[in-house]
């Protein structure tokens, strides 16, 4: 049982909320501004669809690498995650797929759960790398296919300009996968043909993708003109507040995601992002040349981050949770909800996390 202003679907209630068995039985309480009385934060836990590392590990290691990153995002209020992919070669995707396939069938103790993959890599353009390692590579349907059969594939990164893609995005979201359009040098009409094809999202908006330009609107022209869902990464760094503010107006629900790297929750240093070495320093994540590599961004932060620009709580809330459990088509996630996944984060009155509960598992309680 948890008390204090609770933030439900239908707004906020100051009461309790009980759960047991794993999910939530019971909401209780009255309709209240949390400006009217000084009890805690209760909200939905965050849901991250975009998670490369952390704690010192990466995705792209396999073996119990993902465990770690589970535990470590759950330190910061997630509560499940997409374990997100790399490019590289074929045969070492596959066996880091196959790797995940496995994680996601159970969840790791004082962890986040793992609700599949996000396949960030290969199937993007070689030209618009970002960070990636430079193993970019022309979906084939077999292929696409056989990592479907691997792992629960939610998420898939694709760059539509590419010749074959368009079917390769009609397939996968006949199949139920979220085709998003990223690392992408393609226009705007190459996106708004991709949505026509079943793409619904875009990876984090702004970033290696087409710009805006007045005349040529590109792949953030088509997100802010046509999109429904999109990714963004609120760190400061990648995406200016103005930048941010325009794409939540424009976007219906633009939901957060970190982008983290292995050295989110670690002290600055050399660490890993796939097969490429990346330095931490002055809150950022670069590689040699300078270039922003993924981020060391928790969720919590996020949160905070977007209520210092003045956008409400609520509103915040909603781009943590809500929005990425309805673009995954969750009905039991990403809300407080009796019958819901008793996924919870408390927050006390400056936003700063004191609990954190995965699946009704109070996972990390700090003191006051």
């Amino acid at each position: 049982m948890l008390k204090g202003n609770i933030l439900t679907n239908d707004g906020w209630i100051h009461g309790t909320v009980r759960f047991e068995n794993g999910r939530v039985t019971a909401l209780e309480g009255h309709i209240a501004d949390p400006s009217s009385n000084d009890a805690p934060y209760i909200l939905p836990g965050f849901i991250d669809l975009h998670v490369h590392g952390g704690g010192g590990r990466d995705i792209m290691e396999g073996g119990d690498a993902a465990d770690t990153v589970a535990r470590q995002h759950a330190q910061h209020g997630t509560t499940s995650l997409l374990a997100t992919t790399m490019t590289a070669p074929r045969d070492e995707l596959m066996q880091v797929v196959a790797g995940l396939g496995e994680q996601a069938k159970r969840r790791a103790a004082s962890g986040a759960r793992v609700l599949g993959v996000h396949l960030e890599g290969p199937y993007i353009n070689p030209g618009k790398l970002g960070a990636q390692p430079d193993a970019a590579a022309v979906a084939v349907r077999d292929e696409v296919l056989k990592y479907l059969e691997l792992a629960p594939i939610r998420v898939v990164t694709i760059a539509p300009e590419i010749s074959g893609h368009l079917d390769i995005i009609s397939e996968m979201a006949a199949r139920g996968v979220r085709v998003q359009l990223g690392h992408s040098l393609g226009t705007y009409d190459d996106a708004v043909n991709a949505l026509k094809h079943g793409a619904r999202g875009f990876t984090h908006l702004f970033n290696a993708m087409s710009p805006l330009h007045h005349r040529d609107p590109g792949m953030v022209g088509a997100a802010l003109a046509h999109a429904e869902y999109a990714e963004l990464i609120p760190d400061l760094l990648h995406v200016h507040p103005g930048a941010i503010r325009a794409a939540m107006r424009a976007i219906p629900r633009l939901y957060v995601v970190t982008d983290s790297t292995s050295a989110a929750g670690m002290p600055d240093g050399e660490y890993r992002l796939g097969s490429q070495h990346v330095t931490k320093c002055m809150g950022g994540v670069r590689l040699a040349d300078g270039t922003l590599a993924g981020s060391t961004l928790t969720m919590d932060q996020a949160l905070r981050n977007l209520v210092s620009l003045g956008i409400p709580l609520a509103d915040v809330s909603n781009r943590l949770s809500r929005y990425p459990a309805d673009y995954l088509g969750l009905e039991d996630r990403g809300r407080i909800a009796r019958g819901a996944w008793a996924d919870m984060v408390v927050l006390d009155r400056d936003f700063a996390l004191t609990a954190t509960y995965v699946e009704g598992e109070s996972i990390v309680e700090y003191a006051h």
